[in-house]
């Protein structure tokens, strides 16, 4: 590790604590002139650091930037492999090429601090603008490597992100079968769950978990598109600025592992889903079909009764909740 990110790594464990040069120096090993220079180039990347004659460093407590180094500090398996970008196309290519390469394994994860080629479900974009929301992929080795399973994964996700937010911002979160969040009637988070197959054996090596949660309203606004359907946790940056960005972003993967450590559908997947008991369209394709939801079964499937009575499993397909007159 540099002095840079050793430094960072310091500060972040001592935010809103005032550490001399000097102790930053031994704690280092290195000169004051190398932590002065360590300084400054945070200061440049954007870091909020007061500093004053015989006073010392402190990283301020209002500094939210996403780091390295501050979201390692929460989370329950510090050493996996973990890569930040600034900017990324796809957190969810980058990181099946990292599974791929071999050089990250389960429980690893790609973030980024902003998408130009975000993915939804169906090969839609996902709306990614800078430090507006978290874009994370986590890396999972499944258990028993069949495409069932990958519906329990995206259940799991789902619970983990409603976790998470509810731990560290206080927010209770709706869940939408079978991957979306919702927080006042506005979709906030999507998942999406790709499957790296052996060719020959067909079997999942790996899947990959994308999360798009959405933080804030970007200055900008939403996409046209986009208008009435999406939403955020908070309705400004200001308003965001108390949430610890690192602190969420690792307890979603903390809880993201404990959640799929053994697979199974979750109690908070169920209580707070918004599906059952709801009129919905199932969109498939050109084609759609008004149905009753009923319940979500221990496999993650969604039971449903068709308009003549029979019912049916869903294991996929996009689905709208029919609104009542």
């Amino acid at each position: 590790m540099t002095v840079k990110s050793r430094l960072l790594e310091l500060l972040e464990r001592h935010k809103g604590e005032t550490l001399s040069g000097e102790a930053l120096a031994g704690e280092l090993q290195c000169t004051r002139a190398a932590i002065w220079k360590a300084v400054k180039s945070l200061r440049e990347e954007g870091y909020s650091i007061d500093a004053g004659p015989n006073k010392g460093y402190m990283l301020r407590m209002d500094n939210n930037r996403l780091s390295v180094e501050g979201i390692r500090l929460y989370l329950k398996q510090p050493k996996v492999y973990m890569k930040l970008y600034k900017e990324a196309g796809s957190t969810n290519q980058l990181a099946k090429q990292a599974a791929v390469s071999g050089e990250a394994g389960h429980g690893s994860f790609v973030i980024a601090q902003q998408q130009t080629a975000g993915r939804g479900r169906r090969g839609r974009s996902f709306y990614s603008p800078e430090g507006a929301g978290l874009y994370l992929s986590v890396i999972l080795e499944p258990k028993e490597e069949t495409l069932q399973e990958s519906l329990l994964l995206t259940t799991a996700a789902a619970t983990a992100v409603y976790k998470a937010v509810e731990k560290v911002c206080g927010i209770s979160l709706d869940i939408k079968w079978v991957n979306d969040l919702f927080y006042q009637g506005k979709k906030v988070c999507g998942i999406l769950t790709e499957a790296i197959t052996d060719f020959e054996s067909g079997n999942i090596e790996f899947a990959v978990v994308g999360i798009g949660l959405n933080l804030y309203r970007a200055e900008e606004g939403f996409p046209q598109e986009l208008q009435g359907i999406a939403g955020a946790l908070y309705p400004d940056e200001e308003s965001a600025s108390g949430t610890n960005r690192n602190y969420l972003a690792a307890e979603i993967v903390n809880c993201l592992m404990e959640e799929t450590e053994d697979l199974k559908l979750s109690r908070e997947y169920v209580e707070h889903n918004l599906v059952p008991g709801k009129e919905i369209q199932i969109i498939d394709g050109n084609r759609s079909r008004r149905v009753k939801a009923l319940e979500i079964s221990q496999d993650g499937r969604l039971h449903v009764q068709e308009e003549d009575g029979s019912t049916s499993m869903l294991s996929f397909g996009e689905i709208s909740i029919v609104m009542e007159a």
